[in-house]
């Protein structure tokens, strides 16, 4: 409370740490509006896009940009715009899904790791070094080979396939905090591994997590996206981004719209992604 107090009284509050990382980054306001849309896209569609994005009229086919039509429409008749918004629902899902799964798996991984070390320690790092050998997108192949296709299979495998990388910064952390002062005086004061763990070592390894998981979040967008271009995902017609730019490739010609406007819309989450655990980095150097 008093620390808390003083810290405000310092001018060194919440404001003072996010006003250099602002005139550092001027675009962060424009990616943080990029995230709320594009969440606000996955949450309700319905508010954005009036169209149903999977029914087709032929004789609209492959329509340029238009008043009508934003986006334009496929080679169906579909309009794009509504294809893209409803496909936020199931690309942010599945990316979603995927960094809680590498989030919670790396950090048991980490944590045990670092705090335990001993042979258990060397055990897990050299499996985690085997994931990390392996380009992380081939790796998520090989594991949907094996779940089989699917959305919920995609977010498995990117999930998996990004494991290596929290639990090395969990370890990492771990390891720097673990021998603290304060550290030492819980574990004198009678505190077991695990209250210690949970609210004295991963309480203050937050910062650097999260801005990992932000920065995965925008790699996993990618991965997801990649898989579903790759035909991965969900079969057609259902609108995931992925398959949105793979339905347009064979009409880059005649209709740019088609792969070029699904592609910028990913794009923009990721470097919007990018730019959030940018960020979060550059506050968290300011005030370790």
């Amino acid at each position: 409370m008093t620390s808390t107090v003083l810290y405000a009284a310092n001018g060194t509050g919440w404001l003072a740490r996010v006003r250099p990382v602002l005139r550092k980054r001027p675009l962060l306001p424009l990616g943080i509006v990029v995230l709320s849309l594009t969440l606000a896209w996955a949450l309700w569609p319905t508010l954005f896009s009036t169209q149903d994005p999977l029914l087709g009229l032929p004789a609209e086919a492959l329509q340029p940009p238009s008043a009508q039509h934003w986006f334009g429409t496929d080679h169906l008749g579909r309009d794009l715009y509504s294809r893209a918004v409803h496909g936020a629902a199931l690309s942010l899902q599945a990316t979603a899904l995927a960094v809680l799964i590498a989030l919670l798996v790396g950090i048991v991984l980490g944590t045990v790791a670092g705090y335990f070390g001993g042979r258990l320690d060397a055990l897990l790092m050299r499996m985690v070094e085997v994931l990390m050998a392996i380009p992380s997108l081939l790796l998520a192949m090989a594991i949907i080979t094996v779940l089989g296709f699917g959305t919920l299979n995609i977010a498995l495998a990117v999930g998996l396939s990004s494991v290596a990388t929290f639990a090395r910064l969990v370890r990492g952390e771990v390891l720097h905090w673990r021998s603290r002062l304060f550290v030492e005086a819980a574990l004198v004061s009678g505190v077991g591994p695990w209250g210690i763990i949970r609210g004295h070592i991963l309480a203050h390894a937050a910062a650097p997590v999260l801005a990992l998981a932000a920065l995965e979040f925008g790699a996993a967008v990618l991965s997801v996206s990649a898989l579903s271009f790759l035909g991965f995902g969900a079969p057609p017609p259902q609108p995931e981004w992925g398959l949105l730019i793979s339905e347009g490739r064979n009409y880059m010609v005649a209709a740019w719209w088609y792969t070029t406007l699904p592609g910028l819309v990913l794009a923009s989450v990721v470097l919007a992604a990018n730019q959030l655990a940018r960020a979060i980095q550059d506050i968290q150097g300011e005030h370790p």
